[in-house]
């Protein structure tokens, strides 16, 4: 399976949106599926539920910094190389979904309010897009570490 196809399958199983893509790369990433998925718990729904940063996003960037990112403060090319990936995969997703921000991608989609995350009800996932935000971002970061 796809690494977008298995990220979109563990948001079904009730994973974060940001865990859902950072956990399909433990395979990329070296890391166990218990270790990412507290990685990533933060970054749900757009960070603990403020709609910021869609969690995708974050999820594919963790993803991007794991295997490509830079450790060496001094060396500031590295850096710059790096944040242009970041840069590239949010334009990548906002050419594809309009935003990278999570309540202008829920525009229009009835929330419950408060700041406590929603049951996962068939309901619940046949009102979001959150599973194609998921696939996309998942997508595009395998695509990025192919290049």
């Amino acid at each position: 399976m796809d690494h977008a196809s298995y990220a979109r399958e563990l948001f079904y199983k009730g994973y974060n949106c940001s865990q859902a893509v950072f956990c399909a790369f433990c395979d990329v990433t070296g890391l166990d599926m218990d270790t990412a998925a507290k990685i990533s718990s933060s970054f749900g729904g757009g960070m603990g539920r403020l709609r910021e940063v869609c969690g995708t996003v974050s999820g594919a960037l963790l993803v991007l910094g794991t295997v490509k990112g830079y450790s060496d403060p001094e060396d500031p090319q590295a850096k710059k190389d790096h944040y242009h990936l970041v840069q590239e995969l949010a334009a990548r997703f906002k050419e594809k979904n309009g935003s990278i921000v999570c309540r202008e991608l829920l525009t229009g989609v009835e929330v419950k309010p408060g700041n406590d995350p929603e049951d996962r009800t068939p309901e619940y996932y046949k009102k979001r897009p959150c599973p194609n935000y998921v696939y996309d971002s998942a997508k595009i970061v395998e695509e990025m570490l192919q290049e």
